[in-house]
């Protein structure tokens, strides 16, 4: 049987090209982004596939209403891809507070409440999968991204736990951690910026990279699609899925940092218990 997928942010990026792949499948895809026009062309292509959703995911009491809305003309959800987001660069004291907070709306809170909102759905068919977008910033991080960072880590912590308590249901929940796509997201207007004092060179040349870095990505988002539809098929779906080979490698490498980390100290750190 096909599926029915709710994907955000299916304008451009992954959001796009994982919507254009389960459309390739033969599947249904409502598509939920702030400006419905900008899926037009998709709609058109195929009418009787693809649907647009107004829905601005920062607004977490439109959520329900959202999902309630796919159920009902189509019976059910599937799939759901929270995938809406945008980039973010600045130095840790440099971010403000409502820049931080915007940031964590968009992804974690927003993408929060249409968990919520999906779950009883998913549950009671005893099946489906949430595929939540993170990045490779969601394991590791360096100068600049802090905030995005942060954003990632908590989606990913939330996450975690999340599959370990809908597992017995047959839902399933797939992270992706993409490393640098051609997906538009350092497009100019794109990129928030935080104001820079120049007291921090290192995220000045983070600053550098990501204004002047779109277009150049080596990433594919099709081909990224393409694996999270095969990874999604498995009957082994992985937790994580790391994509690109910088993505791939910045995860790797920083669980290989993590252990020499612990290593020096992991003797003295096992025995800080009470003495028997």
């Amino acid at each position: 049987m096909n599926k029915v997928w709710l994907v955000t942010g299916a304008s451009s990026g992954f959001g796009r090209a994982i919507a254009e792949a389960a459309l390739a499948d033969g599947d249904v895809v409502v598509g939920a982004v702030r400006r419905p026009e900008v899926l037009d062309d998709l709609v058109a292509a195929h009418p009787d596939q693809m649907e647009a959703l107004r829905l601005d995911v920062a607004d977490t009491a439109a959520a329900e209403a959202a999902v309630g809305d796919v159920v009902a003309r189509h019976g059910r959800i599937d799939v759901l891809v929270n995938n809406a987001g945008r980039t973010h660069v600045g130095a840790f004291e440099e971010t403000t507070e409502e820049e931080l907070r915007a940031l964590f709306d968009v992804h974690v809170f927003g993408p929060a409440a249409l968990v919520r909102a999906a779950l009883p759905h998913l549950r009671a068919r005893r099946s489906g999968a949430i595929v939540q977008m993170s990045s490779m910033g969601g394991q590791m991080s360096f100068a600049g991204f802090s905030a995005y960072s942060g954003t990632k880590f908590a989606l990913e912590g939330m996450s975690e736990g999340l599959a370990d308590e809908v597992r017995e249901f047959g839902i399933k929940v797939l992270i992706v951690e993409p490393g640098a796509f051609r997906t538009g997201l350092f497009g100019s207007g794109r990129a928030g910026l935080s104001a820079d004092s120049g007291v921090y060179p290192k995220v000045r040349e983070t600053r550098d990279l990501v204004t002047g870095g779109d277009g150049g990505q080596p990433g594919d988002p099709a081909k990224a699609a393409a694996l999270i539809l095969a990874a999604l098929e498995d009957e082994n779906t992985p937790l994580r899925l790391p994509l690109g080979d910088d993505g791939v490698g910045a995860v790797l490498g920083h669980l290989d940092q993590v252990r020499q980390d612990i290593a020096p100290w992991e003797k003295r750190a096992r025995a800080t218990g009470f003495d028997d």
